[in-house]
């Protein structure tokens, strides 16, 4: 591919003899992964019902597909939600959060969802996580993403990081900050960026990410972990904004992150002070290993403050005639769902389960509060497709399961009716190889298809 002639006379300069081997990177054929859905899918279970061709990725939880033999993106199971196609390298940075069940977490700059997916699935279903984008055409992704998957624990929103500091100081165990940059590491994966890049372009958003960085910082609690990564190689981006970092801030401190399988440290010759801890942050190369060029510094917060609390959100209360109406869809459709101690969340006609301990909402942008149960119509519920995504199988007391390779499957995601039975059973829950999929309604024999219209096969 064509390479700016500035980047390749900047990126020789820094490599020096390892030069030709990065730039022979870009020849050869990127590397394609995708990560298994553990709230859905376990390793055995997957094992079972692999229909690929895969080989585990060293240095990441994931694995590599081939593209030419696999399509895993056209698969029912992935419509399912049992694995979400990543970077291999882009799954390396989420696990550097060192993430725990209960967790309450914020990703910043999270579309269009991979490491959000990874950390729902990281903290448990009692854990929190704030997955935040500050562009509408992106959040929309990041929110269904989060939904296909089945994630409860997640509230999305289309917000600034100035305006989230204010509402939560110093309340977040973990926050990743995958800044926006110039996004060298993806020129083999997206050519157009090599088109759009200057050296003005890099410390513009060495410029936006030390002021993202700021406001990240005052969200995180004391003894909070705080991962900073871009997917750009230049120095300015990274070592050189962590540098800045440090140097306004002493009460953060870097961790060591892994440096084995290829991937590499960080380089304190690249800094303005050349301090030697930049060592501990990680690069990965493309020419030694298999993925595309990323950077991740992990930093700690010296706890000899407490965390602030934010209230909870509290629960709202319906109306006599929801409350029906919700009590007899759940009773005569779900079986061992219990909602807990979670609270119900209203807007509109729209109603939600929040996760557990939700913090306050109350002036933020929101997109997707928690768990999308259904909507409130004339004397009865509708459920959401979310609410599907989100069961296992024992959860639903009506359901037909179909084969992954069968025909039937593909003309339901096609949204077309299937055969049903006499007995008119009410709501069904489709399923492919035991895998919930999404909503048919039966009656007078048939099963009508409630597959959302927007991702149905063309």
């Amino acid at each position: 591919m064509e390479l700016p002639e500035t980047f390749m006379e900047k990126m020789g300069k820094l490599l020096g003899k390892e030069a030709d081997d990065f730039f022979r990177s870009y020849e050869k054929p990127r590397a394609s992964g995708l990560r298994l859905n553990p709230t859905k899918v376990s390793e055995t279970e997957w094992h079972a019902h692999n229909p690929f061709h895969l080989e585990k990725i060293p240095f990441a939880s994931g694995y590599y597909f081939d593209e030419e033999k696999d399509k895993p993106g056209k698969h029912p199971y992935h419509a399912a939600g049992l694995y979400y196609i990543q970077e291999p390298s882009a799954m390396f940075i989420a696990g550097q959060l060192g993430l725990e069940k209960g967790d309450k977490v914020l990703d910043l700059c999270a579309a269009p969802g991979g490491k959000s997916t990874q950390i729902a699935s990281g903290i448990g279903e009692n854990g929190f996580l704030l997955a935040n984008e500050i562009h509408p055409k992106r959040v929309r992704a990041l929110s269904e993403n989060i939904e296909r998957l089945g994630f409860s624990n997640t509230v999305v929103t289309n917000e600034t990081p100035e305006k989230l500091s204010r509402h939560f100081e110093n309340y977040f165990d973990k926050i990743l900050v995958d800044a926006p940059c110039s996004g060298e590491g993806m020129f083999r994966k997206d050519p157009e960026a090599a088109r759009f890049w200057s050296q003005e372009h890099v410390e513009a958003c060495a410029q936006k990410q030390r002021t993202i960085l700021e406001h990240a910082l005052k969200m995180l609690k004391p003894g909070g972990t705080l991962v900073y990564s871009t997917c750009t190689f230049s120095p300015e981006e990274n070592e050189q904004t962590i540098e800045a970092f440090l140097a306004r801030h002493e009460d953060m401190a870097l961790v060591p992150i892994p440096h084995e399988h290829g991937v590499g440290p960080g380089k304190p010759e690249w800094a303005t002070e050349k301090r030697k801890d930049l060592s501990n942050a990680a690069r990965l190369w493309p020419h030694r290993l298999k993925g595309e060029g990323h950077f991740a510094a992990k930093m700690r917060k010296h706890a000899e403050e407490t965390g602030q609390k934010v209230p909870l959100e509290k629960g709202m209360k319906l109306s006599k005639q929801q409350e029906k109406d919700w009590t007899t869809f759940a009773k005569n459709t779900l079986e061992h769902f219990d909602p807990g101690r979670r609270s119900f969340f209203l807007y509109k006609n729209e109603l939600f389960l929040l996760p557990f301990n939700c913090p306050q909402l109350k002036g933020l942008h929101l997109v997707r509060c928690g768990l999308h149960l259904g909507t409130f119509k004339k004397n009865r519920f509708e459920p959401n497709h979310a609410l599907a995504l989100s069961l296992k199988a024992g959860q639903c007391k009506h359901r037909m399961d179909l084969r992954a390779e069968s025909s039937e499957c593909i003309r339901y995601l096609k949204g077309e009716t299937l055969p049903g039975t006499s007995e008119n059973r009410g709501w069904i829950l489709i399923t492919v190889d035991g895998f919930p999929l999404g909503w048919s309604k039966e009656a007078g024999g048939i099963l009508k298809n409630f597959y959302p219209k927007g991702l149905r096969i063309v």
